[in-house]
């Protein structure tokens, strides 16, 4: 191996390991889903995926991994104890941003660990829950993914705002972020089963989780629809890029395809559902 790596020292190590990956898989004929490579003690489709995107993970920065503001859970700071605790209940997080009027002010981060033992003990709460929250990571937009994770490791802190070249909140990242870049999804027992995510309405129309991935709605609604200049991964990204803020509930935003886009739910920090309105007939002619 060392005499091939000094033979190949043009070229990258990440490089090397990337190609003896590809030609492990010509060689064996196992690219496809059913790989048994396994079994034999060798690498299975799964590591070899995982071997992939650890080789990359060097290349994306903090706005490639981050959720896009649009689609961030955070709460207002104004809001009483149990508007906090209700929260919580409902969007099931251990951590939310706490912000003062708009989220580009997030003041800090509340921890799940830290209302549990005043709601199972029944203790008075904090006359200010604000006392309680901790300081969370600011990162700059073009932070490298590795360097975040080893800012998160080093300060112990699990969350952490993007920003903007304004200071303002671009998005978040949290660690599992982080290592479901390297991992792939990883769901645990509260998150919700599977479902479509689009779903059809008759006349063109379709109703839309804004965590829909736009990937996803060019293979199934128009492959227009996710041609956009800016990185981002959601219908709910396109919206607020589109918007350039979060969007209420009732605006219909134009993209240049002659989609429409209705925002059906939400609230002043996100977008949680949209419609999809086609382009009239008239539009698609010109």
């Amino acid at each position: 191996m060392r005499k091939i790596l000094r033979l190949e020292g043009a070229r990258s190590l990440r490089e090397q390991l990337e190609e003896a990956i590809d030609e492990h898989e010509d060689e064996n004929g196992v690219s496809g889903g059913d790989d048994r490579s396994g079994e034999r003690g060798d690498l299975s489709r799964v590591e070899r995926q995982m071997l992939r995107n650890l080789l990359h993970f060097s290349e994306h920065d903090a706005d490639d991994v981050a959720v896009p503001r649009g689609e961030i859970i955070a709460v207002d700071a104004s809001i009483s104890w149990d508007e906090l605790v209700a929260a919580f209940s409902e969007h099931g997080h251990s951590r939310m941003p706490v912000y003062r009027e708009t989220l580009d002010d997030v003041i800090g981060m509340i921890h799940i660990k830290d209302i549990f033992p005043i709601i199972a003990n029944l203790t008075e709460p904090p006359a200010d829950w604000t006392s309680l929250l901790r300081e969370p990571l600011y990162v700059p937009q073009a932070r490298g993914a590795l360097d975040v994770l080893a800012d998160m490791r080093a300060k112990r802190v699990h969350l952490a705002i993007v920003v903007d070249e304004f200071s303002g909140t671009d998005g978040l990242i949290t660690i599992e972020d982080l290592v479901e870049e390297i991992v792939g999804e990883i769901e645990d027992e509260h998150d919700d089963a599977p479902e479509a995510l689009c779903v059809p309405l008759g006349e063109g129309m379709w109703d839309c989780d804004a965590r829909a991935e736009l990937d996803d709605i060019a293979e199934q609604i128009d492959p227009r629809l996710a041609e956009v200049e800016e990185a981002v991964d959601t219908l709910g990204g396109l919206a607020f890029v589109l918007a350039e803020a979060v969007p209420p509930v009732g605006t219909v935003l134009e993209h240049p395809s002659g989609w429409r886009i209705e925002v059906t739910a939400g609230d002043e920090t996100h977008v949680t559902r949209l419609r999809l309105h086609p382009p009239m007939i008239d539009d698609e002619v010109q």
